[in-house]
């Protein structure tokens, strides 16, 4: 997590953004691609309403997250405002240690456990960001890049631990194949469509799995 906003606060840096405008837009989007996203147009003049709506795009990924992630944290009484922090601090590696570690916790703690997981997550993204805006003068720009690779790479070990199920299993691998094959073919929204394809296939595998037993 660290590792990956020092590249993200190096790159807004060097596209002369200020270290507020860095830190706040790490707060307010909270999700690395789209960040990298909104430096770069923003850095490079692209118009904002084009800006936003690529990175509301590349953000929609984060929508079946939430979906999966609240019906775990709500009880018939919360209120939706409740709800509203939780939802922001969904993001891949919240995500992630959230189911992994919600079903341990009782039903009325899991808000503020939630609560408590994203904005730990959060203050080590802050913390990055500001080594990186200012440790970029000194970072080379592959370093840079690489540090950027963390978060897919950290994404992908962290999902194959928690892999428990054959329909598991077999939506990872469908989505590492489908994944490259459709950014190949330029398909757009190539992430989105590799996901909902490589799950919906898993899905249809393990009903009929189920049923033949």
């Amino acid at each position: 997590m660290i590792g990956t906003y020092v590249g993200i606060g190096a790159l807004t840096h060097d596209f002369g953004f200020g270290l507020g405008w860095a830190l706040a837009s790490t707060a307010l989007v909270w999700a690395g691609p789209a960040q990298v996203i909104l430096v770069s147009a923003l850095g490079a003049g692209v118009a904002p309403i084009e800006t936003a709506l690529a990175v509301g795009v590349s953000s929609a990924r984060l929508l079946p997250m939430v979906i999966s992630l609240l019906p775990l944290i709500r009880r018939p009484q919360t209120r939706y405002r409740a709800l509203v922090l939780p939802a922001h601090l969904t993001a891949v590696t919240m995500w992630i240690e959230a189911l992994r570690l919600l079903p341990q916790v009782p039903r009325e703690a899991r808000i503020p456990f939630a609560n408590g997981v994203g904005c730990g997550f959060m203050a080590a993204a802050q913390a990055g960001t500001l080594i990186g805006y200012y440790l970029a003068t000194s970072l080379p720009p592959l370093l840079t890049a690489g540090l950027l690779f963390l978060t897919p790479i950290s994404f992908l070990i962290s999902t194959t631990r928690n892999c428990r199920l054959m329909s598991d299993w077999l939506a990872l691998a469908f989505g590492l194949v489908l994944g490259p094959l459709m950014a190949a073919w330029q398909m757009g929204l190539d992430l989105l469509w590799s996901g909902v394809l490589g799950g919906s296939l898993a899905y249809g595998i393990h009903r009929l799995r189920e049923a033949l037993k």
